[in-house]
């Protein structure tokens, strides 16, 4: 591979806080090293119809405090088939782009391992998710500053919770991965926390509310993955609650896209910086086909292959924690 001269970086999936950032750590890299970037608008879709904006440092300023992506994301079905990934690199080769760089999930990540075995163009990843299920990383740009916001928004509800002496079910985002759920339930003083690693089982959550309820507790909080199997949903969990502990006056929460939004917090900010470097020096050395991660603090590279194909582990640990401090 030859030393880049122009790189494109773009953002796929869903936004997270951060994204920004990282995208400003590219550009702001690429200015540093003297190579020409360019921007490319919603993803995937705006490769395909050649959206590209050229970006310098100053392109990229006052942006490392904004949610979201400046630069749009979008979910692209041309871009799974062969003719729209041909377009895309039609656009690419014909705007003299050398190396690309992606912001995302899973599904970026399994677009642009795609791309490079059809194309053999060089291209690097960047996770930005805020459920933290990608594996080569210990943490995922976003996924801080959704669990802050989670945090935060459980606290308000705990006071409310608190003044009628209601039971409180709140749905946090983590469709496959319980890290928001987990972190935010413990940061939280939640009395439950459900996640899709571990199945807690519709009577054993009721004996655990009981046991809280005898126990002193006039309130609880419940907070639930979206990716918790124990119910079709959290409001068919809630008649059932309601049904069996009639005791319980059940109201639920779901916290939803808010998640997502707002502005990131000071280590997604810094993740996302050193991240977005590491991309840019990964392409210089040589690399591609790969994700940049952060692994024991340190900025590293994985194969995209292992890092589609794999998922966080749950920490056992802080499931035990939570069961601790729960009664």
């Amino acid at each position: 591979m030859k030393k880049p001269k122009k790189i494109a970086v773009l953002t796929s999936g869903g936004d997270a806080p951060g994204m920004n950032a990282a995208i400003r750590a590219v550009v702001r890299a690429c200015a540093y090293y003297n190579l020409d970037c360019v921007g490319i608008y919603r993803g995937f879709q705006g490769l395909i119809e050649g959206d590209f904006k050229t970006l310098d440092a100053r392109s990229v300023k006052h942006i490392i405090n904004r949610g979201g992506t400046f630069l749009k994301s979008a979910r692209s079905k041309e871009f799974m088939t062969t003719e729209g990934r041909k377009k895309a690199f039609h656009h690419l080769k014909s705007n003299d782009v050398d190396a690309l760089v992606v912001i995302g999930g899973d599904g970026t990540f399994a677009g642009a391992s795609i791309f490079y075995g059809e194309f053999n163009f060089p291209v690097v990843g960047i996770p930005g998710t805020i459920d933290n299920d990608i594996n080569g990383t210990d943490f995922t740009i976003g996924y801080d500053s959704a669990l802050n916001t989670a945090v935060e928004a459980i606290d308000k509800i705990r006071d409310t919770a608190n003044s009628h002496n209601r039971l409180f079910l709140v749905e946090v985002m983590g469709r496959d991965a319980g890290d928001i759920a987990l972190n935010a339930g413990i940061g939280a003083g939640a009395e439950e926390i459900l996640i899709p690693e571990q199945n807690l089982g519709r009577e054993r959550l009721l004996e655990s509310l009981s046991r809280s309820k005898k126990s002193g507790k006039s309130s609880s909080i419940v907070v639930i993955s979206e990716g918790d199997q124990i119910g079709k949903n959290i409001f068919g969990l809630a008649d059932y609650i309601k049904e069996n502990l009639t005791e319980y006056e059940v109201r639920v929460t779901v916290l939803g896209h808010i998640q997502r939004g707002g502005a990131p917090s000071c280590y997604d900010r810094v993740l996302a910086s050193r991240l977005g470097v590491g991309a840019v020096d990964a392409l210089l050395k040589g690399e591609n086909n790969v994700m940049i991660g952060l692994i024991h603090n340190k900025v590293s590279s994985v194969p995209f292959s292992k890092a589609i194909k794999g998922s966080n582990e749950i920490d056992e640990e802080l499931i035990r924690v939570a069961d601790i401090i729960s009664v």
